[in-house]
């Protein structure tokens, strides 16, 4: 497990650069995720950043200088490219080498030569677009926290709300990489099939009951051989870090088609990502123990041990908001819909890896796994609209005065994470941001 602390994790650590020391910061020092970015506009290669306060330190320029050495100049070298697969593909060493060479030249006692030779290498993040961070061989999305599982069984099923095999393995299914977008992504609202209850054939149309997921995106650094499983205690020194992911869902064609296999095209027309990757060891100060209550199934041996259970959990703060076309146009703020946290998830990061390759699976660099909606226990903890509008029963009312059972064609969907607590800098991931535009007919 990534939880050793060290320098990078120091509080008290402040950068020359004054925008990283701002409060309320997403990027200060204690940071430094990772994308793939050029300047707006521009025909300049795509090729990987870093985050420090409203800049994004340029690799490929930086990698072209003589500010790094060693493991760290590997690592840089390998972020000029316009995918982050081989830095990946590198390994922890290789990746908290580069990570502390950054933080040692982004430092306020930094030598000066450096500093503004490390000046040089910055572009501000309002004019960068960015690119998704990772050529994604493959991508899997997980069904991992109990108590959105239990929402959506009580409206399906309330005799009988969760299946068997839950509280046993990390349930997933094999998602479309194709329709994977980068914040800022717009789609069109998908059409499908759907069953209106007591009809006797379905109907071709427009999805009506649009929805979103609040998920966390989990990047894998090093693959694993076909057939050599990836035991527990080993599982994290091949997850690279964590971005926000809406896995947005058409939930009247999804219930339609689910019966007996998982989501088809209920799934496969969109999935948003945002930009910055923040690395394990960023998260360190913010592991807390995994807890599986006493009443419940225990994990089985090879999802099973110690330090996943001293650890294994993230408090990770997360947000859904929404921005409907009425408060865009209005120059309103958008309504916050839900938060919750992803210390709630009935299953670790480390056990989903784990399960994904005890039967002979092997992972590659830059594979995606979607954590599945997080929900919390609370009221207003809902990752999904469909939970907090009781599947469009209960309407949600908008700031703007508008209500919500399911998402309306224009609506943005905003994902917004970061992690905080006494005696450690607060750290971001950003926002993950999507448009539903009009189904095309």
């Amino acid at each position: 497990m990534t939880t050793t602390l060290n320098h990078t994790h120091d509080a008290s650590a402040r950068s020359w650069l004054a925008s990283a020391n701002a409060e309320g910061s997403d990027f200060p020092i204690q940071n430094l995720p990772f994308a793939v970015f050029h300047r707006t506009g521009s025909r300049e290669p795509y090729r990987g950043g870093v985050a420090i306060g409203d800049q994004v330190l340029d690799l490929a320029a930086l990698a072209a200088g003589r500010q790094l050495d060693g493991a760290a100049l590997d690592g840089a070298r390998a972020c000029a490219q316009s995918a982050l697969n081989d830095f990946f593909a590198l390994g922890p060493s290789v990746w908290r080498a580069l990570r502390h060479g950054l933080f040692a030249l982004l430092k306020d006692d930094a030598p000066k030569e450096a500093a503004e030779a490390v000046r040089a290498c910055l572009i501000p993040q309002a004019e960068a677009a960015f690119a998704l961070p990772a050529r994604i061989g493959d991508y899997t999305d997980f069904y991992t926290s109990i108590d959105h599982a239990l929402n959506i069984g009580r409206l399906l099923k309330p005799d009988d709300p969760i299946t068997p095999n839950f509280q046993w393995i990390p349930i997933a299914y094999h998602g479309r990489v194709s329709t994977i977008g980068v914040s800022g992504q717009q789609f069109h609202r998908p059409m499908g099939q759907t069953m209106a209850p007591g009809a006797q054939a379905p109907t071709y149309g427009p999805c009506a009951r649009l929805d979103y997921e609040l998920e966390l995106g989990i990047y894998i650094g090093q693959g694993n051989a076909a057939g050599a499983p990836i035991p527990l205690e080993r599982a994290e020194n091949h997850i690279f870090g964590i971005c926000l992911l809406n896995d947005w869902s058409a939930r009247d064609i999804q219930f339609w088609e689910m019966a007996p296999l998982g989501p088809f095209l209920a799934k496969n027309f969109a999935t948003t990502v945002s930009p910055w990757i923040v690395t394990l060891e960023a998260l360190a100060p913010y592991r807390q123990a995994w807890v599986r209550p006493a009443d419940h199934p225990q994990p089985l041996a090879y999802l099973e041990s110690e330090a996943n259970r001293a650890s294994g959990a993230l408090d990770i703060r997360l947000e859904v908001w929404l921005e409907s076309t009425k408060a865009r146009a209005e120059g309103s703020s958008p309504s916050r819909l839900s938060a919750t946290s992803f210390k709630h998830q009935y299953w670790s990061i480390a056990q989903m890896v784990a399960h994904h390759t005890v039967g002979g699976c092997s992972l590659n660099a830059g594979d995606l796994f979607g954590s599945g909606t997080i929900s919390g226990p609370g009221p207003g903890e809902a990752g999904a609209m469909i939970e907090l509008t009781r599947a469009g029963q209960a309407p949600i009312a908008l700031a703007d005065g508008e209500q919500r059972g399911f998402l309306e064609d224009g609506d943005a969907v905003l994902l917004r994470g970061w992690c905080e607590k006494p005696g450690h800098a607060r750290i971001g991931f950003g926002e993950s941001r999507g448009t539903v535009l009009p189904a095309r007919g």
